[in-house]
């Protein structure tokens, strides 16, 4: 398959003739990565299971792990769901559009092969302007997960779908960087009280004030048993991980410099590539190891933003471990270590 590269305008002054091939592309069947303000998403007929199919097959994704379908306007919500719980109309009041997707009871409308099996679909509206009208003009509800290779460090940039799905799908419309990083917040409302199942730039804070108690799932504190089936994407499976092995070290910031440049002279000294993942503020404490700043601790979403494009970059640099400081789990910082955990294979070392 040839894969075709399209520049796109920026999302507010998107002209319609832009889209409409990648419209048509996605309602009748084919697959379109397509920027929104969380990372890349490869785009399907969230509707047609043999298109969903093709996501799985691009992505070498399991086929049990399910997709989310993406809307342009609440109106597209109501028939492809049996109910819409009181706390998720709220949620969605609140958050819609943005970077908060919703679980709810699917209805019969909504194939098993876009839900993973499952008896509820994962439905979100991004907040960029050009993924709406993609949507709206295709006609259809849009299965997209994040457009990468299953495992691999989500995509913020096209270069990055590129890189993952030349040759794999039909068109990558490129937008320019993202804006927020990091995957949308996914919460369950099909049962009595909301659980948060993957952490995001929606924090549980904002999440407890519209929806008052929320649950959080256990396998946001680890590894989800293999015989479960995942609620949503993210929950079970290696995601986000770079090639080189990588592990957190975590405690006070001067111990943790401390131990990752013991670490590091360790690796070095047995002739391997050392990457090390740093913070504006201790940048300039790492005299030796291939360094790479993701952003600065005083401004969390500087680092939600850079995190896979650095990861990504350790792949480029072919480095054959990678040592990285840890973060505080409060706010953005818990979808932050969520996803470094989930890199590292939870991969965690104590500095003392």
């Amino acid at each position: 398959m040839k894969t075709r590269m399209m520049r796109i305008s920026d999302s507010e002054d998107v002209r319609d003739e832009e889209l409409r091939e990648a419209a048509r592309i996605l309602r009748t069947g084919g697959l379109v990565a397509f920027p929104t303000e969380t990372v890349y998403g490869l785009g399907a007929n969230a509707l047609d299971e043999k298109a969903a199919g093709k996501i799985y097959a691009a992505k070498g994704r399991p086929s049990d792990n399910p997709l989310i379908a993406h809307i342009s306007s609440i109106e597209e919500l109501k028939p492809l769901v049996r109910e819409i719980p009181e706390v998720g109309r709220q949620l969605a009041k609140a958050f819609w559009p943005g970077p908060l997707t919703l679980i709810f009871p699917k209805s019969g409308r909504v194939p098993y092969g876009t839900t993973g099996g499952l008896d509820t679909v994962a439905v979100r509206m991004p907040g960029m302007a050009v993924a709406r009208r993609l949507i709206a003009l295709a006609g259809v509800p849009v299965a997209a997960p994040s457009a990468n290779l299953s495992g691999r460090p989500s995509p913020t940039t096209a270069q990055h779908v590129w890189q993952d799905m030349e040759g794999k799908i039909d068109l990558i419309l490129d937008g320019g960087p993202v804006g927020i990083g990091v995957e949308s917040t996914i919460v369950d409302v099909s049962g009595e009280i909301p659980v948060l199942l993957r952490p995001g730039a929606i924090t549980i804070e904002m999440l407890e004030e519209i929806a008052g108690s929320v649950e959080i799932d256990p396998a946001l504190t680890g590894r989800l048993d293999p015989q479960v089936r995942p609620k949503a994407p993210g929950m079970k499976y290696r995601h986000y991980a770079p090639r080189a092995e990588m592990t957190l070290v975590e405690g006070k910031a001067e111990a943790v410099v401390r131990e990752i440049r013991r670490l590091t002279d360790e690796q070095l000294m047995a002739g391997r590539r050392v990457g090390i993942l740093c913070t504006e503020e201790t940048r300039e404490q790492y005299p030796r190891g291939i360094l790479r700043c993701v952003g600065a601790r005083s401004d969390e979403e500087t680092i939600a933003h850079n995190l896979f494009a650095v990861l990504r970059e350790f792949d480029d640099l072919q480095v054959d471990c990678i040592y990285s400081e840890s973060f505080s789990q409060n706010h953005l910082g818990y979808a932050i270590m969520n996803r470094m955990q989930k890199a590292a294979g939870y991969r965690m070392i104590s500095a003392r």
